[in-house]
């Protein structure tokens, strides 16, 4: 029998497995960004000109008691892309779903459909989709740049997310459905408390994977004029000619953000290994 784990003891695991994840990976970023430096110094004889980079992150600007704060131009695209990636996970989510229920019920023609739409979009790159959505739907349907990048992205990743949960839900025996119903369950809450909860933890790695994705994909929007980092950063460096220092900005700042989605799923697929141990 296992003993239940004080409020103490499962902060210290849960620092431990995050000191442990997050250890090697900074440690790999400084070494690369290190050498980086070394390199570009000694063959190309470049002079890092950092100092002329942290005001396009931040100025702090004297007040009347305090100094406040005044976001740069690449700060300000790491908060459009946060949004695009907020947004757009919410979306991806609710259409991968409408897709999988489509593509798992007795309708032929929703099941027709679905895979038409799946086929369509999971086989046309993405940086097509973006234009066409931007040069021909966003005129017809009178979206902005950002609803249409948000919208665009959702339905591109909601393609891949929908056959990962199909999958996943295939997986799962056939007695787990009877069980559900055998206890007077119905059908949405076996799929809700039986089956949903199976399913989220055999294809955590693949959604990890997938909205790893989607914030990487995000670096795209910028073709279709919406202000996320990206286009920020080719803004500064077209005015500046400061192309390592704010590319290495930039790419810090979405490896930090991947970072941050990988870790919780890193956790709980521990949690869940865990368990099913025990």
């Amino acid at each position: 029998m296992h003993e239940e784990l004080t409020d103490f003891e499962r902060k210290e695991h849960i620092f431990a497995a995050l000191k442990s994840a997050l250890l090697p990976l900074l440690l790999v970023a400084c070494m690369v960004f290190c050498a980086v430096w070394i390199y570009g110094e000694a063959s190309t004889h470049y002079t890092w000109q950092w100092a002329r980079v942290w005001r396009y992150v931040g100025t702090f600007q004297a007040g009347d008691f305090l100094e406040t704060f005044r976001a740069g131009l690449l700060l300000k695209g790491l908060g459009i892309t946060l949004l695009i990636v907020l947004y757009g996970f919410v979306l991806t989510v609710l259409f991968a779903l409408c897709l999988v229920f489509m593509k798992l019920c007795q309708s032929p023609v929703l099941i027709t459909a679905s895979s038409g739409i799946i086929s369509l979009i999971r086989n046309t790159p993405l940086l097509i989709q973006l234009f066409l959505w931007y040069f021909v739907f966003a005129g017809m349907l009178g979206l902005t740049p950002f609803i249409t990048a948000v919208l665009c992205l959702a339905l591109f990743e909601g393609v891949y997310l929908a056959e990962i949960l199909r999958s996943g839900i295939i997986a799962i025996s056939h007695t787990q459905w009877e069980a559900g119903f055998s206890l007077g369950m119905p059908l949405a809450k076996t799929l809700l408390y039986v089956i949903m909860p199976q399913v989220f933890r055999n294809v955590l790695p693949s959604l990890a994977g997938q909205f790893i994705s989607l914030i990487k994909d995000t670096s795209l929007v910028s073709a279709i004029a919406v202000a996320d980092l990206t286009l920020q950063a080719r803004n500064i460096i077209s005015e500046t000619y400061l192309s390592f220092e704010i590319w290495l900005t930039a790419a810090l700042w979405y490896f930090a953000l991947t970072l941050f989605v990988s870790v919780p799923f890193w956790l709980l697929s521990k949690h869940f290994a865990k368990q099913y141990k025990k």
